[in-house]
């Protein structure tokens, strides 16, 4: 009696435990929307994130490119202790052998400080560079939006997935309620000695066969609410529910192929950037090119030297020289690497052309296709609807005739399994339908 005491209290305990993390897992769900998981993926998912921080190097590029027009001003401080002072040469007359003299003056120990500033007034480089950075931002934004419009994209496709999958759940749980009860009645009608033993096998079979499409179901929607908290920033173990419903909305008239074209090369951000690449490659040649012209600076400096002995510096003398000037810096020769940088700026400018043209070339066949899912997904949509209504009428009424004795078993599990697959179709010409309208959308660079 004790041990069964003990045992009833270990299992109350255990019932409790389960139920209070039952109710906590619960208070801890979070109820997502479309809306809001959209809104999520623009602020939390790490993909966007990365390309807004390549945006942002950019404009540090910008910064970085600007400083050529800009003066550099450099201070410079050394303090040296000589053990042995620089030699002088060039004093008195050449000796006999014909050596020529040197003499050692000056203090051991020596110090130099001076200011620099150089202000750049012809440099080739400078208005090709800066252009070429606000170029190269303009193509990390087009990158940054391309990024932006593929992940909110498949977080639409991805919520879609998962509406799509409960949906086909449900749908196979009620099949398989519906199999249940034809196993029910079979196995009441074989011990009335009223039907076949093979009518209560066919059912039980009936049933086996729905449920491990159940299975696959119940984990692809594990599979697919993982990329959707990955897409939205959420911790894996974080509960969600989706509180919108799957909606079929009346099917729009489809653009026709010229204006989905010329919208997606005028929007779509993909091929923004690769017409920027373009134009960076020709600043790219303009770049390499001036770097075989000279450059010409203004340079002022300022500066104060000392010398003394056994660091007396307090009571050495500080003269100071000032000076301002013009430099010309002419590039002679540098082993033709100006050349080379000049043909490989040019070959990549070439390569930018021919992956634009190469893209456009793509568009055409990426239009065509994707025009042709979206109106074959809406017929098929249309078809598969009527066809859903069809079979949920027949089933209906088999299922009367069956109850009243008319209609047989074979017919009864006939219409089930028509019904069944009419209604897996409908749903797979919904998602489909549904995919296409975001796929065209994407393609056409439509803000989410």
């Amino acid at each position: 009696m004790k041990s069964q005491h003990i045992k009833h209290q270990l299992y109350t305990l255990a019932f409790l435990s389960a139920l209070l993390f039952s109710h906590h897992a619960q208070a801890q769900q979070q109820k997502l929307s479309l809306d809001d998981a959209i809104t999520l993926a623009k602020s939390s998912n790490k993909e966007i994130k990365v390309s807004a921080l390549e945006v942002e190097k950019s404009k540090q590029q910008r910064v970085i490119s600007r400083s050529l027009f800009l003066p550099t001003v450099n201070a410079q401080a050394a303090a040296n202790h000589y053990f042995q002072l620089p030699a002088f040469f060039g004093f008195g007359e050449g000796t006999e052998k014909g050596k020529v003299p040197y003499g050692r003056f000056g203090g051991d120990d020596q110090l130099a400080a001076s200011v620099v500033a150089v202000q750049p007034l012809y440099n080739p480089q400078a208005y090709p560079t800066l252009r070429r950075a606000r170029l190269q931002q303009g193509e990390q934004e087009a990158n940054a939006s391309t990024t932006q419009l593929a992940v909110l994209a498949a977080v639409k496709q991805t919520y879609l997935t998962i509406l799509v999958l409960n949906e086909r759940i449900r749908l196979q749980q009620e099949s398989i309620t519906r199999n249940k009860r034809v196993l029910q009645d079979a196995r009441s009608l074989f011990a009335q000695g009223k039907a076949l033993r093979v009518d209560t096998l066919r059912a039980f079979t009936s049933v086996k066969n729905l449920e491990p499409t159940l299975t696959q179901l119940l984990f692809a929607v594990e599979t697919q609410t993982l990329h959707l908290k990955t897409y939205i920033g959420f911790d894996s173990l974080q509960n969600i529910s989706l509180t919108d419903s799957l909606t079929v909305p009346a099917p729009e008239s489809i653009p026709d192929e010229v204006t989905i074209y010329n919208t997606a090369r005028q929007n779509n951000p993909e091929y923004k950037a690769l017409s920027l690449r373009e134009d960076i490659g020709k600043e790219s040649i303009k770049i390499a090119s001036s770097s075989r012209k000279p450059v010409v600076s203004a340079v002022a400096q300022y500066q104060v030297q000392s010398q003394t002995n056994q660091f007396n510096y307090g009571q050495a003398y500080y003269p100071t020289s000032s000076y301002v000037g013009l430099q010309l810096t002419v590039p002679l020769f540098a082993g033709f690497s100006n050349q080379a940088r000049t043909k490989q700026a040019a070959f990549s400018q070439e390569q930018a052309t021919l992956v634009r043209r190469h893209a456009e070339e793509q568009l055409h066949a990426i239009v065509h296709e994707d025009v042709a899912k979206s109106q074959e997904s809406v017929e098929r949509l249309k078809n598969t609807a009527l066809v859903r209504e069809t079979a949920q009428v027949s089933y209906t009424i088999i299922q009367y005739r069956y109850k009243n004795g008319i209609a047989s078993r074979l017919e009864l599990t006939d219409a089930e399994l028509a019904l069944s697959t009419s209604q897996a179709n409908y749903l797979e010409a919904v998602y489909d339908y549904l995919s296409a309208r975001i796929e065209l959308d994407k393609l056409m660079g439509v803000a989410f």
